[in-house]
């Protein structure tokens, strides 16, 4: 490839990563230019599956800043760039590897943080954002004007604050909503929910242990 248009498929690169919330790394070795393409349709318009070379792709994760683990960039490779909900991208590359298992995630990043194929995983497991943002805004009722940024917060810590509500007495969500304001931090908050749990009494009955595995 001529030196310019390395350059150019550089660039290209860099730009997927720097206007992506996400990218998953995936091994397509075997898959045919058909599959590919039904992959391409599945994972929608807010995901751009692309095939790269690694070369160029290591060069440009480091010119974006991205701290893509470079050991990932091995054997033929396609990158699923999210523009859109990450969780659905990881749930349909979860499901068409179910059907096709010569596509193997391997890893990506994610909100600035590099993920491993279980982290894949889990994010493939997590309810849509749209969910999240419904749970919470049930949740953090008089969620004040100044904690509107929560709402883009990543993935994981708005799961975390949605179980955390979830698994507390409604009451309970006055301290979170009190930890955002102060904040801005769904971390913060959740963490708020989990202080305001009863601590456990030295007076309760023990447990009953568990009977032995056979």
């Amino acid at each position: 490839m001529p030196s310019s248009e390395k350059f150019s498929a550089v660039d290209e690169i860099t730009e997927h990563f720097t206007s992506s919330s996400a990218a998953v790394v995936t091994e397509y070795r075997g898959l045919t230019v058909k599959q590919i393409s039904d992959l391409r349709r599945a994972l929608g318009r807010d995901t751009t599956y692309a095939v790269v070379k690694n070369t160029l792709t290591k060069r440009a994760a480091t010119d974006a800043g991205v701290p893509l683990d470079q050991s990932l960039l091995v054997g033929p490779t396609a990158i699923a760039f999210v523009k859109g909900d990450a969780v659905e991208a990881a749930k349909g590359l979860r499901d068409f590897a179910k059907t096709n298992p010569l596509l193997v995630i391997k890893g990506g990043v994610l909100d600035g943080k590099a993920l491993d194929a279980t982290e894949i995983g889990k994010i493939a497991d997590l309810e849509s954002r749209e969910v999240l943002l419904a749970k919470l805004a049930g949740g953090l009722k008089a969620l004040p004007t100044r904690a509107a940024g929560l709402f883009q917060a990543p993935l994981s810590q708005m799961a975390r604050l949605a179980k955390a509500l979830e698994e507390k007495k409604p009451g309970d969500a006055g301290t979170a909503e009190a930890a955002v304001a102060e904040t801005g931090s769904a971390d913060a908050a959740a963490e708020a929910v989990d202080a305001e749990a009863p601590a456990a009494s030295d007076d309760a009955a023990p447990e009953t242990p568990a009977e032995p595995a056979e």
